[in-house]
């Protein structure tokens, strides 16, 4: 499957998608949650934390493992996404359909360092 291209993503498996003003919606790519397997639980992230890039805010945890979800960019968390936290199987039906926390980015210009899907699909392939 390749990644939708109007996304960045990280090495990490996050993805992120512009959704106005400086704001993102991120989730996990189609790849982390085969990998995963079967997700049973997602804790969120705060909503109103200051996060560092690369920083663990979030948990997914499924029938094989728990996964740290990291933070993209440094940003403030400004939205969970409360139907993956009550149906996180959500989340292997449609990666890319369901987002995990929102952020507002410290500095836009970071976005444009993560990778674009054809950078993460060779990644990945």
């Amino acid at each position: 499957m390749s990644s939708p291209s109007d996304l960045k993503y990280t090495s990490s498996h996050e993805w992120l998608k512009d959704i106005g003003d400086g704001v993102y919606a991120v989730g996990i790519t189609h790849h982390a949650q085969e990998a995963l397997g079967d997700i049973v639980f997602v804790e969120l992230p705060e909503v109103g934390r200051v996060v560092a890039a690369e920083q663990a805010i979030a948990v997914l945890e499924s029938v094989k493992a728990a996964s740290d979800i990291y933070a993209p960019v440094a940003g403030k968390i400004v939205g969970v996404n409360e139907i993956v936290a009550d149906t996180p199987e959500a989340i292997n039906s449609d990666a890319f359909g369901n987002w995990i926390f929102r952020i507002k980015v410290s500095n836009p210009a970071d976005v444009d360092g993560l990778l674009s899907a054809a950078d993460y699909d060779a990644q990945n392939a």
